[in-house]
Order: C-alpha cells, then structure tokens, then sequence
C-alpha cells in the first residue's frame, strides 16, 4: 500500500481507536456505580456500541483489502462508505493534533478514494460527468461557460479547450460548476453513474463525500497563481481517469 494512502487508512484505524477509548471512558466511569438500572442501560448502551464499532472495524478492514487486491467489494460497498462519513471528521482532527498537514490528509483520502473508485466496474464514456471548476477558465475571458462550456472558444490561453476534446474522445458530459450547490445540481440533472472531478484538495474532497456513494474519480489542480484564479490541471491525469473508468486501465 502506498504512503499516500497509508496515511489516511491509518488515522481511519486511529479514530476508531480513539471512539472505542472514548466508550471504555464511560464504561469505567458508570460500571463503578452501585445503581442497578445504571449497570443495566450501561449493558445495552455497551452492546450498541460494540456493533458500531464492529462494523466500523469490518468497513475499514474492507477499505484496506479492495486497496491491496485491487478489486471492488459490493456486499461491503456500503459500510465501508458508512465507515469513510463516520470517521472521516475525527480522522482530519487526529491528522492535525499528529502535526500532518491538511492538504496532505485530503490527498491521502482522494488517493484511497481513487483506488476503491478504480476498481468498480467499467462503465461507458456517456454514462460520466466531468465537473470542471470555473477557475480552470482564464480569468481575463469575456465567455461564460458555466451556463454552456461550448461558449468556449478553444483559444488556447486555457486548458478548457483540451478538456472539450477530451470530454468528446469518451462521449462523456462536460459540465462547469462555480461552487458544489451548482456542482450538485449538474449531477441532479445529468444523473451519471461515475463523475470525474478536478478541484483542489478542500473542495474535492467534500464532493465526494457530498455524492451520496456515487464514484467520484478526483483529479487535482494546479494553482500556479494562488488558489481559485487561473488554475491548471494535468491533461494526462484527467485522460487516466477516463480510462480507468471507461476501459478499466488502472
């Protein structure tokens, strides 16, 4: 398994561990009263827990198996994405306290989320959403594209012209979203059953888990002047997603 995605998976097993410590906390703290109805609720609030955090356990577990074999799980498909919302805030929280940077947790868990994404089934280029961010569009350009990206004009002092004639290569849907309430609403109205999607670390990351289980593959930008003003993107990494997704070239 890579570093990049160890570090994710390991602060997935760390909130975990830190829940079960928590529990254990108010076990002692109420077992050490002599009330019988207390040591009764104590019981059943205990035996609740333990199947949380059993299928906390079995989901991060699963997590970690489709890494290293390289293969979807669909009976697990919904506990490990139950286990992923669950632990996901308390993971970025011990990530910060162990002095790791945000950024370096996000790209840890868009890398983990790629994977798993990797291994679903192949699908067809038609059935994919691509969501571009409108920072991609050179700030200086009088187009709007969010309304209808064919606006642009290809002339080339932006990479939204490439990302067109990608997004035709694989008879995918191309869409621009200024923020994730439009994002949501392409993905409302297209309905696709896969979304590649280019933003920075923050944004992607809060997309997919914002997609209710819908694969989502994240391509990162590049912000060589600051954040949300023209930005770049690798054209290789898009295409690589398109076909992990569509031929199944991982």
């Amino acid at each position: 398994m890579e570093t990049k995605k160890r570090i994710y998976v390991g602060l997935l097993a760390a909130s975990l561990l830190f829940e079960m410590a928590l529990a254990a906390m108010i076990w002692y703290v109420i077992v050490n009263r002599d009330i019988i109805i207390s040591q009764i609720m104590l019981i059943i609030v205990a035996a609740v827990l333990g199947i949380i955090f059993l299928i906390l356990g079995i989901g991060i577990l699963a997590t970690v198996i489709m890494i290293i074999r390289s293969k979807n799980m669909p009976s697990m498909e919904k506990i490990t994405l139950w286990a992923n919302e669950l632990l996901f805030p308390i993971a970025m929280v011990i990530g910060r306290l162990m002095g790791l940077e945000k950024e370096k947790i996000l790209k840890s868990f868009i890398s983990v989320n790629n994977y798993i994404v990797a291994s679903k089934r192949i699908l067809p280029g038609d059935k994919i959403l691509m969501l571009l961010p409108h920072c991609l569009q050179n700030s200086d350009c009088p187009f709007k594209i969010t309304i209808d990206i064919n606006n642009c004009k290809n002339c080339g002092k932006c990479p939204i012209g490439q990302l067109k004639e990608l997004g035709l290569k694989y008879n995918a849907v191309l869409k621009v979203a200024t923020g994730g309430t439009l994002a949501r609403k392409w993905i409302e109205e297209v309905r696709p059953r896969a979304v590649i999607a280019v933003a920075c670390e923050r944004d992607l990351a809060a997309g997919i888990q914002d997609t209710g289980g819908l694969p989502v593959m994240g391509v990162l930008n590049s912000r060589p002047y600051g954040p949300c003003v023209n930005t770049d993107v690798c054209l290789e990494q898009v295409d690589q997603a398109f076909r992990t997704i569509v031929k199944g070239v991982k």
